[in-house]
């Protein structure tokens, strides 16, 4: 896998995506650091990316590759100096971070972020269904949703549905970042977003969330990327694989052609890098 094929892989477009409408465009987007200084770094380097509905694309890159400085662009932590973000075809680079909520969520990979710890597993979930809604002085109705909450928080087989009137900070890790994951995706967003949202946890732990990641993805039919430093998850999860370097993405594969690659093949890659 060299430069050239990388960047001719990435500018191919697919049969599968040849007649979808893109649902998220960066295009040739920057971020710059320390501007109008000796230290003026660009952490994201002119880069183009084109999401379609549907996509599941595992994202990887070195320490420093601007993996993070994506995500931040895309949810409106942080603006594009350069460039533009399209939803939909419309520009949304001028968007604050709560107005991108009304299609996005994200999961971030320290478990104490996206959950309220004073307030139970339910009342963290019936937050999270009014993402993006505007909220007025309305009973909240918590007990007629207490049946859906409970199933749904069967699917994360950590025993979650047992815990709906703890209070979130007396929640281990793993059933606290389950209940984040469960956040995320309750209102079924446009997009969602997976920042290492398993890095913190155990293996066993982390391979529950991500089977449960998986089922619920699929189940939904939800667009994801997925930040992730775990080659084995890269390959087996998703329909796409992104890989950043410099700010760019050096690589680009799906379908067939990520089924195809190998531990050994992405771990080569970046040793060239």
């Amino acid at each position: 896998m060299n430069a050239t094929t990388n960047e001719t892989t990435n500018e191919t477009v697919n049969a599968d995506t040849a007649t979808k409408t893109p649902l998220l465009e960066l295009k040739d987007v920057s971020t710059v650091v320390n501007a109008h200084t000796a230290n003026e770094t660009k952490i994201l380097n002119g880069l183009n990316l084109t999401v379609y509905p549907g996509d599941f694309i595992t994202v990887l890159g070195s320490n420093g590759a601007g993996k993070s400085t994506l995500f931040n662009v895309i949810g409106g932590n942080l603006n594009a100096d350069e460039g533009d973000v399209l939803l939909h075809g419309k520009s949304i680079k001028r968007e604050s971070e709560e107005q991108r909520t009304r299609f996005l969520a994200r999961v971030f990979q320290d478990p104490k972020l996206g959950t309220a710890p004073r307030m139970t597993v339910a009342e963290n979930l019936l937050l999270a269904s009014k993402r993006g809604q505007r909220r007025g002085l309305v009973p909240r109705g918590l007990r007629k949703h207490l049946d859906e909450y409970k199933t749904m928080a069967s699917t994360m087989n950590n025993n979650l549905e047992n815990r709906l009137n703890t209070a979130t900070g007396s929640l281990s890790g793993g059933q606290r970042q389950a209940l984040s994951f469960l956040m995320a995706v309750e209102s079924k967003p446009e997009l969602l977003l997976l920042d290492e949202h398993t890095a913190a946890l155990d293996p066993k732990t982390s391979q529950q969330l991500m089977t449960a990641t998986n089922d619920r993805i699929a189940a939904d039919h939800l667009t994801c990327l997925m930040i992730t430093h775990r080659l084995e998850d890269a390959l087996k999860y998703g329909n796409r694989l992104i890989v950043l370097n410099a700010g760019k993405i050096t690589f680009d594969v799906r379908g067939e052609e990520k089924k195809q690659l190998t531990r050994e093949q992405l771990f080569n890659f970046f040793e060239d890098l």
